[in-house]
């Protein structure tokens, strides 16, 4: 379970634009890749410029629509393959925003790593934003398994991201490998991003007749040895690897043209390389320790969507920020949830907020608010109809926080309950107001909320609100 999600550092971007060029491993199509600095909460955003109109797609699980030897990306009206190893040199660099424009289908596979990436996101730099970046925070396990592959991925808390990987093939060549990684950035830059892809060479021939590796090569990926090959199989190889037959190894366990790996166990470290990439597709980096064995794309994917089922289902909001102890919005925050607006917010401020289940809110009441000019004349005292909506208001923050895309919607009140006013509400007075949400079902909400002022009660209610869609 997902419970919240914790203040880090700020958000970070690149300082300069810069452009990457190459052919994509699966299409072998020519790309040509534009880094862009972006805002706060802008994500990570694909842009196909090559469309008319120039549309973006943001780098999120949502928007996966494949994966089949690798990670896909799309709508209706067009795709993106392969953006797994980008994605994780921008995770590993801890790059929370970026503008990617795109003038084909897929991603280059240069060298078949992220170094690459990695390398040219250095020499651009990073530059820090004003806006604080957000960790999805693990408390209790999240458990992937697909008996029948005999894959399985877990994520258990822990006080960092970490991830264990291990892979075992059937084949010697590759047998099993083990390999675990730690969120730093040097541990990623020098143990992690230089890790290429690989495959093994009984695989070519069927990759070959998929149509799922024209642009592949030796230059971009390893390939292993762990078979005998017929001489047209052989020859299908040396067509599409353009190398000379006579250095082709067919010796198990041996890497075909004698490439050289940069680690002992460089596929299970590509294999981490690509969980890392797929799992930033959350939109958030996490707080927590994966535990994987034998998964690719598929189960990442699926993983992924497991953690944000749960990240939903807790309900935290990702523009919550965390003030040490208590989770808290300020009035910027407060203005990105709720629709309400001046001079009809009654809200200043959430001191505290625990998702699904009750939130703590202050309003500064002064002199200066419009309803004392006739409420009353030389006698001030706040409408208890607006202390009425200033719980309401609370309990609808608490609501929007407890589902995806607040923005999107509208809290009604649909009833009000067991209403009473304690004492009056004057100028200088500080409201305190908790609400609680005691049900939520089929969108529709029951809360409970009280109102203090220096610790003495002033009002309490309990409303039933429906969540509709904003528009209709």
């Amino acid at each position: 379970m997902v419970t919240s999600i914790n203040k880090l550092k700020f958000q970070e971007t690149i300082k300069k634009q810069f452009s990457i060029s190459g052919i994509g491993l699966h299409t072998g199509k020519k790309c040509n890749l534009t880094f862009k600095p972006a805002p706060s909460d802008f994500g990570i955003k694909f842009k196909r410029v090559d469309i008319s109109g120039s549309p973006e797609i943001k780098a999120h699980i949502d928007n996966v629509i494949d994966t089949t030897r690798g990670t896909t990306i799309g709508n209706d009206l067009f795709q993106i393959h392969t953006v797994e190893h980008l994605l994780a040199a921008a995770s590993g660099l801890k790059i929370d925003n970026l503008l990617i424009e795109i003038d084909n289908i897929e991603v280059p596979i240069l060298d078949g790593s992220s170094k690459p990436f990695v390398d040219s996101f250095i020499k651009s730099g990073f530059k820090e934003l004003d806006s604080h970046r957000v960790e999805l925070i693990i408390d209790e396990p999240i458990i992937y398994s697909n008996p029948k592959s005999g894959i399985d991925i877990h994520i258990v808390p822990s006080d960092k991201f970490r991830i264990t990987f291990m892979m075992d093939y059937k084949h010697p060549s590759l047998g099993t490998q083990y390999t675990s990684y730690y969120s730093i950035r040097d541990k990623f830059i020098n143990e992690v991003a230089p890790a290429r892809t690989f495959c093994l060479l009984s695989e070519v021939n069927n990759l070959l007749d998929l149509g799922i590796i024209k642009g592949g090569s030796l230059d971009n990926s390893l390939v292993f040895s762990d078979t005998s090959l017929s001489s047209v199989q052989i020859k299908q190889i040396v067509d599409l690897l353009d190398i000379n037959e006579d250095n082709i190894s067919t010796a198990s366990g041996n890497l075909v043209n004698d490439t050289k790996l940069r680690f002992y166990n460089e596929p299970v470290r590509h294999k981490l390389l690509d969980l890392i990439g797929d799992l930033s597709l959350l939109g958030f980096p996490i707080k927590g320790h994966v535990i994987a064995a034998r998964s690719g794309h598929h189960a990442n994917v699926e993983f992924a969507k497991k953690i944000s089922e749960s990240y939903f289902k807790k309900g935290v909001n990702y523009k919550m920020v965390n003030n040490k102890k208590n989770i808290s919005f300020d009035i910027k925050e407060v203005l990105n949830i709720l629709p309400h607006r001046y001079p009809f917010l009654l809200i200043d401020r959430i001191t505290n907020l625990n998702p699904g289940k009750e939130v703590h809110a202050l309003k500064n009441v002064t002199i200066n608010e419009p309803f004392f000019q006739g409420h009353f004349s030389g006698q001030p005292v706040m409408p208890g109809v607006l202390l009425i909506e200033s719980m309401a208001q609370a309990g609808g923050f608490l609501v929007l926080n407890s589902i995806p895309n607040p923005e999107s919607k509208l809290i009604y009140i649909s009833g009000i309950d067991d209403t009473r006013f304690k004492q009056v509400v004057v100028p200088g007075d500080q409201l305190t107001i908790k609400a609680k949400l005691l049900k939520f079902k089929l969108n529709t909400c029951k809360i409970s909320a009280d109102i203090h002022v220096n610790k003495k009660l002033v009002a309490q209610s309990t409303f039933m609100a429906s969540v509709v869609n904003r528009n209709t």
